[in-house]
Parts: C-alpha cells; structure tokens; sequence
C-alpha cells in the first residue's frame, strides 16, 4: 500500500506537493541542460537534457542494480565495472536516446565520462553514467560534450526538482519521495513509463542519502528493497534494455539504526514503484494484485505479474469492464502452465472486496456486477476521449488520486505472498507506442 492516499485536484497542486518532498540530502548538487541536436539514423532535429547529479565529495559508500536483459545498454556495462571501483563522484544521465547496442556505445559512453569528470575535477571511473529513450540509436557525443559545461554551472544544491523532471521521456510528470530519519533524509527520482518489468523499464530510479551506511550493508539493502518493489512491478510485460536503480550515500549523518533505514528505503521505493506504473503510458487503471497464501514467493509473483499482464484483463479494465472471467482464465493458464500441481479447489479471488470466486466457482449476480463497475471507475485516473484527429492522448499530466483496482487472490495452500503492480491496456498505450519515434 502507498505511505498515503494523495489526491490532486490539478498539476499546479502536484507540483506543489512535489516541492515538499525535493529538498536534497546534504552533500549532492544536481544540474541540468537541453540542447537541439539531429540523429544521425533519423536526420529531423530532437531535444535531448542532460542531468548530472553530483556529490561535494566522493563516496565509497554506492550501490546499483542493472537490468537482466540479455541486450544491455551501454551505460548499464559501464555501470557494472563502475561497482568495482572505489569510490563514486557523480551521475550523469541523458534522455532521448538509450545507447543501447549502438556502434562505438560504450566508447561514447566512457567519452562522456572522462570530460564530466574532467569538470568536476574527477576520475572518469567515478561517474556512473545512465541513457534512457530510443534503443539502436547512437549518442551524439560532440553535442554532448559541448552541453556538460552548462550542466555544471548549473550545479545547485536545495532542489532534487530539476533532476527529477530532466531525466523524463514520455513520462507525464516528475516523480520524488522522500524519508526522514535520524536527523537525515532519503530522496528518490524515478524516470519510466513504457517498457515496464524491471528484472532485477526503460526505468531509471536515483536513491540519494545523507545517511552513512557502510558500502556492502546499502548494497545488501538495495537488493532486497529493489526485488521487494521495482521487480513487483509491470506496466507492458518488457524488460528495459537499460533499467537502474542506484544508491548513494554521501555519509553526511551516522546512520543508528540500519533496520529503520532500510524500512524507510523500502516504503519510499514501493511508492515510487507505485508512481511509475501511476505514471505509465497510456494507464488509466492502477492494478494492484495480493496474492496470498501460495506454497512459494516465486508462485506468488510470477501469478501476480500473470494477472496485471494478461492483455484481455487489462484490456476490460481500461474499460470498466469487471469481465472476470478473464481475470481466472489468466490464473489458470498460469498454474497451468508453471505450477500444475497446486491445488486450486481452495481460491478465492476478489476484486474491490467484492468475492468474485469461491469453491472452484464464479460468485456473480447483478449487484455485486453494478458494485464491481463502481470500484473500476472509483479507480479510473481519467475518462478516454479522442483528439479531434481520431488519435487517443491523455489529458492530464498530474496523478489525480492514488487509488488502484484492487485484486486478492487467495490459493489457499502456502503461507507465501507477494503484492504486484500493473496497468490497463488502453488507446492511449497503442496510440504512444505506434509512433514513438516520430
């Protein structure tokens, strides 16, 4: 469950809140630039920014996990060798383009590098780099190293804010949380909105604390935290070439109690988590799926992840459709396929409280049909309407309210449980997605 229940009545109020939740730990500075350049495998002109996130000093004490698709990006590599090093001076993060098995990628990569350390006064195996947006293209490094100057100059320290809207693509709006403890702070930004499943979208997540964790504990921590909410997510079922979640301490404030930090770390990254998939493309439903009481945890997600990627459930729920016979038939071409001794005479499934299945049977009638719409709707982030050129696009660019279609399946024959995030499939989706690249 969200840390709350927020409502927005419109962006301004968003922003607002947003600037609540931005101040940056002691010890970072965050900068950004946009600059016009022309792809060289598509020749019309595009916008890309670079966001650099810097500490006053390095650290030894970072973290980071990388996507486990078998074409990583460039700077995903780079990042990998980074966790070798010793210490960690700063993050500098490109959008538009991913870097992602183009020609010379991880030169181009390092290239960045070296002249974003050159400027910061650091070794170029101190920057951790990251690139988000079109797969196959290549970077263009000349332009790139002409904007690194102004990223720099515009190093400032009171606001995570820059930083978190720099580093969007097709997201709607920024996303920031943040903890407060022991006289310290956690921030988080997180960028992802297509190509969702992390497994651990293009998703991009930058965890910054003053607190000083030892480096192998905030390692140990980011693991378990990441698996426990960025890879309980699903907005598409694909797995970004370039997914990062990094950590970064700059041992500002002694950490007392690590078991309250990585609990603060963890209902942070769940509502991030919550916020990408809010945010995803296209999404006009939250789902959030229970599974409970399944013989393993791995039964538990991959059945969750079965229900919120099932295109026909998410295709009824965008709209308003409590078709709940696709909801089972997604259960059970699941257990059928990878769990075909479980035991399904014991489920029960509901879906806004409402039990929907019970002793191995559909638990319909005309009430509970009208109850089960109200709940979709309640949970509906904005009415669907064409453009008046036939084309499908979201109207808002703020999250009206936190609320999700809410979905327990019960198996009744374990103790294990996992709670998993996904989307609806809509117009929206198709319509973003058919010409990303135009």
């Amino acid at each position: 469950m969200p840390s709350t229940n927020l409502t927005f009545p419109d962006r301004n109020a968003h922003r607002a809140w947003l600037a609540t939740q931005a101040a940056l730990p002691a010890g970072f500075r965050v900068g950004t630039t946009r600059f016009e350049f022309m792809p060289r495998e598509a020749p019309k002109p595009a916008k890309m920014t670079l966001t650099l996130i810097a500490l006053d000093k390095p650290t030894e004490n970072f973290a980071a996990v990388f996507t486990k698709n078998a074409f990583p990006g460039a700077p995903v590599i780079v990042g990998r060798a980074r966790l070798k090093e010793p210490k960690l001076g700063a993050i500098i993060v490109n959008n538009k383009i991913s870097n992602v098995c183009a020609p010379g990628g991880v030169e181009a990569s390092e290239r960045i590098c070296a002249e974003t350390a050159r400027l910061l006064g650091l070794g170029a195996q101190e920057i951790l780099p990251s690139s988000t947006g079109v797969i196959g293209w290549g970077l263009p490094v000349d332009s790139m190293l002409t904007g690194l100057p102004a990223a720099v100059a515009a190093l400032t320290n009171p606001s995570i804010m820059p930083a978190a809207e720099g580093i969007v693509t097709t997201d709607l709006y920024p996303k920031v949380r943040r903890a407060d403890l022991s006289g310290g702070s956690i921030v988080g930004i997180a960028k992802g909105a297509g190509m969702i499943e992390p497994n651990m979208a293009t998703m991009l997540v930058y965890l910054l604390t003053d607190l000083a964790v030892p480096r192998a504990e905030l390692r140990a921590i980011l693991a378990r935290v990441s698996d426990a909410t960025f890879n309980c997510i699903s907005v598409d079922s694909d797995t970004s070439t370039s997914d990062t979640v990094a950590l970064v301490s700059s041992n500002r404030v002694p950490c007392k109690d690590l078991a309250a930090f990585e609990a603060a770390r963890l209902q942070l990254c769940r509502d991030l988590a919550e916020d990408v998939v809010r945010n995803g493309e296209g999404v006009r439903h939250v789902i959030r799926v229970e599974v409970k009481n399944a013989a393993t945890p791995s039964l538990a997600r991959q059945l969750g992840k079965a229900v919120v990627n099932a295109p026909l459930f998410k295709c009824a729920v965008a709209g308003n459709d409590p078709n709940v016979g696709r909801l089972v038939q997604a259960i059970g071409k699941h257990v059928g396929a990878h769990a075909p001794g479980t035991d399904l005479s014991k489920l029960r499934a509901t879906i806004g409280g409402i039990e929907i299945f019970a002793h191995g049977a559909f638990q319909l009638n005309p009430e509970k049909e009208t109850a089960l719409v109200a709940h979709l709707r309640s949970a509906e982030l904005y009415a669907s309407a064409p453009t008046k050129d036939g084309i499908f696009s979201a109207p808002i660019d703020f999250p009206p309210h936190e609320r999700c279609v809410e979905i327990i399946v019960d198996l009744g024959s374990g103790s294990a449980g996992c709670t998993v995030f996904g989307a609806d499939l809509t117009h929206e989706y198709v319509s973003e997605n058919a010409d990303y690249r135009s």
